[in-house]
C-alpha cells in the first residue's frame, strides 16, 4: 500500500471518528436521566452534600479518580486540570476519590490541581455511582444535573487506555507510539551518571 494510500484511509477515518463523535454527543442530549441521592462526602472544610457541589451551577461534572496511588488517574486529572476554567465556565466541577481529604489535598498540591476535592471514602457513593458493575473503583466521570432540589444523573463514561478523554493517547499515537509501549509515570526525571550533591538518599 501506497503513502497516499495510508494516508487516504486515515483521512476517512478521522472524518468517521469526527461523524460518530458529533452522533454520539447528540445522543447525549436525549438521555432522560435517573434520580439520585443527595450523598455526603468528606473535605478539609467539613462535609458537603451532592446538592452543595453544584454551587451556581446546574450541572455538575463529578470526576471519579481512583487516587494516589494510580498513575493513570494522575494522567487523566493533569490533563483535565488545564481545561478546568473552561468547564467552569459551563457547570460545576469536583474530582473524587476514596482518600481522605488531607491525602487529596497533599497530592492536589503536588501536582498543582486546582480542583475542588470530596472524598467518598469508598462508601455508598462509590457502590450505588460507581462506574463498574462489580463495585471497583474504576476512573471516570458522571455528570449531574439539578431539577429544583432533586438530582438526576445523566451521562457517566469510564476511563481507559486509548480512550476520548485523554489528549496524549492520541498525540503518541501519532508519533507511532501505542498503549502497551507507554506507562505514564509520576515524574520523568532521570538519574545522573554522576550526582554533583554526592547522591546519597536519593529515592529507587
Amino acid at each position: 500500500m501506497s503513502e497516499a494510500d495510508v494516508k487516504t484511509q486515515i483521512s476517512a477515518l478521522e472524518k468517521q471518528i469526527f461523524d460518530l463523535t458529533a452522533e454520539l454527543s447528540e445522543l447525549r442530549k436525549a438521555v432522560p436521566g435517573a434520580a439520585v441521592p443527595n450523598y455526603m462526602f468528606k473535605t478539609q472544610g467539613g462535609t458537603a452534600t451532592l446538592l452543595e457541589m453544584f454551587g451556581d451551577h446546574n450541572k455538575l461534572l463529578v470526576i471519579h479518580n481512583m487516587g494516589q496511588a494510580c498513575r493513570y488517574c494522575t494522567l487523566w486529572a493533569d490533563g483535565f486540570n488545564g481545561l478546568l476554567p473552561h468547564l467552569e465556565s459551563a457547570m460545576a466541577v469536583v474530582l473524587v476519590s476514596k482518600d481522605a481529604p488531607d491525602i487529596q489535598r497533599r497530592f492536589a498540591n503536588e501536582r498543582g490541581w486546582r480542583f475542588r476535592l470530596a472524598s467518598h471514602g469508598g462508601g455508598d457513593y462509590l457502590q450505588e455511582q460507581g462506574l463498574s458493575t462489580d463495585f471497583r473503583n474504576m476512573p471516570g466521570a458522571v455528570v449531574y444535573e439539578r431539577v429544583g432540589e432533586r438530582i438526576q444523573r445523566m451521562n457517566d463514561c469510564l476511563f481507559g487506555e486509548g480512550d476520548l478523554y485523554c489528549s496524549a493517547w492520541n498525540l503518541l499515537a501519532l508519533a507511532g507510539i501505542g498503549n502497551t509501549e507507554w506507562t505514564p509515570q509520576y515524574t520523568y526525571w532521570k538519574r545522573p551518571q554522576q550526582m554533583e550533591d554526592g547522591g546519597e538518599n536519593l529515592p529507587d
